[in-house]
Formats: C-alpha cells, sequence, structure tokens
C-alpha cells in the first residue's frame, strides 16, 4: 500500500456490469441481449463498415500512428454541432475527456459538486485525482430542488459542478434556464455537462459555449451512433479552454480506425436520426408493457436510450434482474445508491427486441 497514490488507496471502484458477452464465442453471443451498458442494440451507419473495409485494405498504414489533427473529422463535428471548429476537441471517448479535464482544471483538495444519483465513475476520476467530492442529490423521484441546489453550491464552492444531462440513470432532464442560472451567479464554477444521451433528448446548450467562459459539454459516439468500441467522444467549450485542455491531451491515442468510424457515422447522420426515433417507440411500448406487471411500482419517464425500473421490493427486482440473465438478457442492477436499491435500469432497444424481454419479464413473474 506504501507505493499507491495516497488519494487511491482507499478510492472506492466504479462498478461495471456484466460483460458475459466477451465470454462466449460469436455463435452465443447472438444469443443474448445486452441492455446493461446503454450502448445501441444495432450496428452503426454501413457507412462506417465501408469506410473501415477500404482502410483495412491500405497496408502502408498500420504501422504509422495516427492523425494527430483530422481537419476532416473536426469539421464534421463542428456542422453537427452548430459551433465553430475552434470550438471542439475530440478524445479518446468521454470518459479520457473527463480525466483530461479533471487534470487541467481540478487542482488536490479542489471541492466538486456532482447532482445524483447519475454516472458514478466522474467521481472516480475526481477522486483519483484528490479532489474533494460533494452531492446533492435529487428528491424521490428524482426531482430536483433547484433552489435547495443553489444554496448548496453557495455552500460549497466548487470548482467544478458536475451535471449528467439527461441524468443515467434516471433519464431526467434539468432545464436549460436553471443551467444557465448557475452558469450566470457562478461564474468561478466550471459547470460539465455531460450530454452522452443528447441525440435522444434533443437538448442541448452546445451553442451557449459562446457566451459561458465556464461551460464545458461531454458527448460521445458510444449510444446513438452505434460506436463504443471505438471509444470516441469530444468536448464543446469556449476557444481558450480547448486550446488549454488540448496541451495535455495525447492526440495519439485516437486511432485512424476510430476516425474513420466517427467520420462514417457523420456522413450518415440520417441512419442514427432513424434509429433514435426506433428507440423512442420502443421506450414508449416497453413503458406501458411495465406499467401492468406485478411488482412495478414507477417507470421513470426517460429522456435517454433506457429506463430506470423501481420495483417493490428487493427481492422482486433480483428476482427479474436473474431471470433476465438465466434468459441471456442482461440489464443493470443498481447497487451504488440507495435510492436505487430497488430498481433496474435497462437500455432499450428496437420495438422487436423490447417485446422479447417484456415477454420474458411476464413469464418471470408468471404473467
Amino acid at each position: 500500500m506504501r507505493f499507491i497514490n495516497k488519494y487511491l488507496r482507499n478510492l472506492a471502484p466504479y462498478k461495471v456490469a456484466s460483460h458475459k458477452v466477451w465470454e462466449v464465442d460469436k455463435a452465443e453471443r447472438k444469443s443474448m441481449l445486452k441492455l446493461d451498458w446503454n450502448e445501441a442494440t444495432i450496428p452503426p451507419s454501413p457507412n462506417v463498415k465501408k469506410r473501415l473495409v477500404k482502410l483495412a485494405e491500405q497496408d502502408d498504414m498500420f504501422s504509422l500512428y495516427p492523425s494527430t489533427n483530422n481537419v476532416e473529422l473536426v469539421n464534421l463535428l463542428s456542422s453537427y454541432c452548430g459551433v465553430p471548429a475552434e470550438n471542439i476537441q475530440y478524445f479518446a471517448s468521454s470518459d479520457a475527456l473527463h480525466e483530461y479535464l479533471v487534470r487541467m482544471f481540478v487542482s488536490v483538495g479542489d471541492p466538486i459538486l456532482i447532482l445524483g444519483p447519475t454516472y458514478d465513475n466522474f467521481r472516480l476520476t475526481c477522486e483519483s485525482q484528490g479532489a474533494k467530492i460533494y452531492y446533492f442529490e435529487y428528491s424521490t423521484g428524482f426531482v430536483l430542488d433547484e433552489r435547495k441546489f443553489i444554496d448548496s453550491i453557495k455552500h460549497t464552492n466548487p470548482s467544478l459542478i458536475y451535471i449528467c444531462n439527461p441524468n443515467n440513470p434516471s433519464g431526467n432532464l434539468v432545464s436549460k434556464n436553471f443551467i444557465e442560472e448557475i452558469l450566470i451567479n457562478f461564474p468561478n464554477s466550471l459547470l460539465l455537462l455531460d450530454e452522452a444521451y443528447y441525440e435522444f433528448s434533443g437538448m442541448t446548450l452546445a451553442n451557449e459555449v459562446l457566451k459561458y467562459d465556464n461551460l464545458f459539454i461531454s458527448r460521445t459516439f458510444s449510444k446513438a451512433f452505434a460506436l463504443a468500441n471505438f471509444r470516441a467522444g469530444y468536448l464543446i467549450s469556449d476557444s481558450e479552454n480547448i486550446k488549454q485542455i488540448s496541451k495535455i491531451r495525447n492526440p495519439k491515442n485516437f486511432t485512424t480506425f476510430t476516425q474513420e468510424a466517427v467520420i462514417g457515422a457523420l456522413e450518415d447522420v440520417q441512419y442514427m436520426h432513424d434509429f433514435v426515433s426506433e428507440v423512442k417507440r420502443s421506450k414508449e411500448y416497453f413503458a406501458h408493457e411495465l406499467s401492468s406487471i406485478p411488482g412495478v411500482v414507477h417507470t421513470y419517464q426517460s429522456h435517454g436510450n433506457f429506463v430506470l425500473i423501481e420495483f417493490e421490493s428487493s427481492e422482486i427486482k433480483e428476482l427479474i434482474f436473474k431471470g433476465l440473465a438465466d434468459n441471456f438478457i442482461y440489464v443493470r442492477n443498481l447497487t451504488h445508491n440507495e435510492m436505487l436499491n430497488n430498481s433496474l435500469r435497462i437500455t432499450i432497444g428496437t420495438q422487436e427486441q423490447m417485446k422479447h424481454v417484456v415477454n420474458v419479464i411476464k413469464s418471470i413473474v408468471g404473467e
């Protein structure tokens, strides 16, 4: 223990979900439905594969480091986000982006305020830097008491505030007006807005980075664009912030294959929009079906590609969790916060996939 960084000695790890799909062969994997990490349940745009196949035929590129400044990629991102290229930087996943951001802008002992329960990996990133974590929790039903949250900001005087919007695992949204209120009234606190599920909610504050230099927005290609295996994310922020964080960013970590995959996806944005529409229809169907299943107390309205389901008891939750796994359907068993003890989070796929999940759940509860 004496060799370990003192900020890491008692660090609680981020709890990962089952990854059994990588423990079986390809044929068996096809019988599994992975609904625990909010990945897309379909392949990405065919344009992605087309570009990758073409790239793989170029034998002379395998021994080279990737381009460290892909102008075509940045310009496509600029067009997609509706902000100048100077306000964007890409990273090898939004998780990596968070790590660079914390390294650049957070010092040892700095207070970090997290609106939760939420994505727990960001807590880990901050604690590993020696920061002090403070939580402000949603009220029952994931209702945000805005005035109390403002009071919490005043009390903790955080260097950085983290809001996942839509929130993971609940899927609720914090309003634009309230986020702007924070940006205006606390200009010395950085606000990291995690928009990992932006495509499903349609709500963003991307344009506001031109107005507020304390706003950072992180996004990913792992969800709506179906590129989770490529580990691609990007940051939208004030141009000076982009310059500063780019000083420590390792540009070699964004592989040529990832660059080509992202370009392929951005060239066919309509494919993503069609999938998002399908997920929204599936989500509506799934929530409706769950409302009549014994033991389900509440299904939260979600603006992401997932739903949070609260059950009458932890026993019923565990029964359904195990029963789904026995049928090769893997969902997220939430245990990192007491508010979630009786809840499961289930990623939403196509309507056909969700009909299968509904039928399995009904068979488990004996309907």
